[in-house]
């Protein structure tokens, strides 16, 4: 029931519970499924994720074009919520 709900809110766009059913899916044994999940939180902007996804990539579950375009979208999430008022 928690993955459903958990599943849910990843639908919905929820970072966290994203990243969060790539730790349920990697502990699964299902490691290209607990990517995807990383990777798409990692473009959403979860450092977590991103943090996660070195981690894999020294283990040899991710690969190098992978890890550089998540790099590259997890920059581009964070810079998006860049703003000169919240810099103040």
């Amino acid at each position: 029931k928690v993955i459903h709900h958990m599943e849910e809110a990843a639908i919905g766009g929820h970072p966290k519970a994203r990243h969060n059913l790539g730790w349920h899916e990697g502990n699964n044994g299902r490691y290209e499924r607990a990517v995807k999940h990383l990777i798409i939180a990692a473009k959403l902007g979860l450092d977590d994720s991103i943090k996660t996804l070195m981690e894999n990539f020294k283990g040899g579950f991710v690969q190098k074009d992978e890890l550089a375009a998540a790099l590259r979208a997890h920059k581009g999430a964070v810079d998006a919520t860049k703003s000169p008022q919240r810099e103040v």
